[in-house]
């Protein structure tokens, strides 16, 4: 039996690109913050360790790679610091090539 997301797109978003759509995203999936029990680990084409967090939306899966200041910027989201920001960024996630399935 497949996933029930295995249609879904697949990316990885590195702290540095994260926008402030998927960080809205991460606020609301994860309000108390993310603990182990929810980080997700892969190998990524260049066989390193990938530790991430998802969120999905309705055609695809964001897996946000966890760090020390992911952690911080989602304690101190505000969503209106956001409001006149650009709501498409291409360049805000690495491309789906570097997920190894």
């Amino acid at each position: 039996m497949k996933p029930k997301d295995v249609h879904l797109k697949r990316v990885i978003v590195d702290f540095k690109k994260l926008t402030p759509e998927i960080l809205a995203l991460l606020v609301e999936k994860y309000p108390y913050g993310y603990d182990d029990g929810h980080v997700v680990s892969f190998k990524n084409a260049k066989n390193e360790l990938i530790e991430a967090v998802e969120v999905t939306t309705d055609d695809t899966k964001y897996l946000v790679k966890v760090s020390s200041k992911l952690e911080a910027t989602m304690e101190n989201y505000d969503e209106d610091d956001y409001e006149d920001f650009d709501s498409d960024n291409p360049e805000a996630v690495q491309p789906p090539e570097d997920l190894e399935e």
